[in-house]
This record gives structure tokens, C-alpha cells and sequence, in this order.
């Protein structure tokens, strides 16, 4: 796949304290980068006008949910004049990511070795504080439950990720809120698409997290989170393309 064309998705919503320098060092970065999108989910905020002073392509995603932004950005690349990438990257607004590390997720697909890459904040390294006691438990249950139902060995729900466009047809995501990142894994799993984890650095976000800052956040993801992979272990493979998010569960 040398060559590939690389397409980034960032959803976000009331990042403008981090996104603009998130979206500058992904344009600096000599990955094949053909575009970095941002899907603004009703930010109050800067965002979208920090994202695009940045050199992003700043694309409006009406319905609130990290689902619903990441596949805003999805149909956004389908529609576009060019076609779409070879590969899709994806990546939070907050700063806790590292763009540095794109290279790291993109080796093992340019090689031909896996469809869809997680970067894994377990297997890597977390700066203190960065991932929460409820992060980790909930990182380490829903490892349990993927391995007991899909027999995938895995560790993080990690947002950094690389998947190829071909595998994101086959996956059909259509989860809109905090369920996208496992649903993306399970479904994998359930296709035998070839999917490997790669260490990455974590850091402590820029503001106050919107899930794990809160009580009711925690609780909210956490439970959308095993919801997920329970819906997912009982219904058959995927049988629609993305494209507008399906109503909440």
C-alpha cells in the first residue's frame, strides 16, 4: 500500500483550547495525509473556527454523539471530489493523543499485515492521571467480555485508530455515542478482519473530559459500552453502509 492516501477524522465538540495544535501537527506529519477533518458536534465555542485557521476541513455534525461526529466525517469523505482515502485515522481533539505516533498505527496496514489498528494506551504508556481507575476497569471488562464472545485477544478501547476504507464498509458503524469504538472492535472481530494493537503515549486532556470529568459521564459510556458488545454478540453481520446515524437503542 505505498502511497496510500491517509484521511483524518477528529470529532469535536468545545476543543478550541486543543484542537488547532492537534490539527497542526497532523498536517506536519509526512504520513500520505491528504486531509484532516473535524466534525463539530454543536461546539459553543472556537472550534470550528480554531480547526479551520489550522488547516482543517471543519465539517458540521448536527446530532450530538462521538458516533454521530466520526460519521459525519465518514460521509464527508465518501462525498468528496477526490473519493475517498485509503485509509481513515482517528483521533481525539482533546490533546491526550499523540500525532506524533500516526506513524506507529499506519506500519502494520501500509505492510499489508492488519485491516484496522488501535492504539493501546494499556500496552503503551499513560501519563499519570490521564486515564481514570474507571477507565482502566472499564478498559479491562470490556477486554474480558470481547475475549469470552469473539475470542479476540485485546486491551484498550483506545480512540487513536487506523482502519482501511474497504474494512469500514464491511463494518457498516452505524453506533452513534460512546458505543462507536468498541462497536468498530467487535464488529471486526465478527468479520475475521485482521486487527492489531500497537503501544501508543497517553496524555492528561486539555480541559475537563466530558465523559470521565463527570459521575454521570462514566456511567452513561460505561454502560453504552456493554450494551454495545452485548447488541453486538447476539445480531447477525452487518447489513448496511454508514451513512446517517441510526436512532439510539
Amino acid at each position: 500500500m505505498s502511497g496510500s492516501a491517509v484521511a483524518v477524522v477528529i470529532p469535536a465538540l468545545d476543543e478550541e483550547a486543543a484542537v488547532g495544535a492537534v490539527v497542526a501537527t497532523l498536517r506536519r506529519a509526512a504520513c500520505g495525509i491528504d486531509e484532516v477533518v473535524v466534525c463539530d458536534n454543536g461546539s459553543r465555542d472556537r472550534t470550528a473556527e480554531v480547526a479551520r485557521a489550522a488547516g482543517a476541513t471543519v465539517v458540521p455534525a448536527l446530532r450530538r454523539g462521538y458516533g454521530s461526529a466520526c460519521l459525519a466525517g465518514l460521509a464527508h469523505l465518501r462525498a468528496r471530489a477526490t473519493g475517498p482515502p485509503d485509509i481513515v485515522v482517528f483521533v481525539d481533539a482533546d490533546g491526550s493523543d499523540r500525532p506524533e505516533e500516526l506513524p506507529r498505527l499506519l506500519a502494520p496496514l501500509l505492510a499489508g499485515e492488519a485491516d484496522l489498528v488501535v492504539g493501546s494506551r494499556v500496552l503503551g504508556c499513560a501519563e499519570p492521571g490521564a486515564l481514570t481507575p474507571p477507565q482502566r476497569l472499564g478498559n479491562r471488562l470490556a477486554a474480558f467480555l470481547l475475549r469470552a464472545r469473539f475470542g479476540v485477544t485485546t486491551t484498550d478501547l483506545g480512540p487513536f485508530r487506523a482502519v482501511r476504507w474497504s474494512a469500514l464498509e464491511r463494518l457498516a458503524m452505524r453506533d452513534p455515542g460512546y458505543g462507536w469504538t468498541v462497536e468498530m472492535q467487535a464488529r471486526a472481530a465478527r468479520l475475521g478482519l485482521a486487527t492489531v494493537e500497537v503501544p501508543v503515549t497517553y496524555r492528561r486532556r486539555v480541559g475537563r473530559s466530558k465523559i470521565s470529568g463527570t459521575v454521570r459521564g462514566v456511567i452513561g459510556a460505561g454502560t453504552k459500552i456493554l450494551w454495545t458488545i452485548a447488541r453486538e454478540a447476539v445480531r447477525p453481520g452487518p447489513v448496511v453502509r454508514f451513512g446517517p446515524p441510526a436512532p439510539p437503542d
